[in-house]
């Protein structure tokens, strides 16, 4: 069977595992969102159009109203990867986001999650 690309996995269905692997560290729905409004741009209720349209990642990317410019900041390794050296645009923001999500389970502060 040939390997699914990332971009083409659909973002309604990797959602709930961003929630619920947040919330068994002790975070929150809510802070998952604001990681996403920050790296993406949509507000709570375009996020929630995304996951009924039942987007992939590269339509979700692709759509996203404003791409934070400081997403450059985030590097480290996911998947044995850097993120930093990802070429390929879509892969590395999902790659980024998933980044901020390890983050935000490990306990980090929201402020340095979201380079502020």
């Amino acid at each position: 069977m040939a390997r699914q690309s990332i971009g083409a996995i659909q973002f309604a269905k990797v959602y709930p595992l961003y929630v619920a692997k947040v919330e068994r560290k002790g975070r929150t729905r809510a802070e998952v969102d604001e990681v996403l409004t920050w790296l993406t741009g949509y507000d709570k209720a375009g996020l929630d159009r995304q996951i009924r349209a039942e987007v992939d990642f590269e339509a979700f990317f692709a759509q996203a109203p404003k791409l934070h410019p400081n997403r450059e900041l985030v590097k480290g390794v996911v998947c044995g990867v850097r993120v930093e050296d990802i070429e390929d645009p879509v892969t590395r923001n999902v790659r980024c986001l998933d980044k901020l999500i390890d983050e935000l389970a490990k306990g980090k502060a929201l402020e340095k999650v979201l380079r502020k």
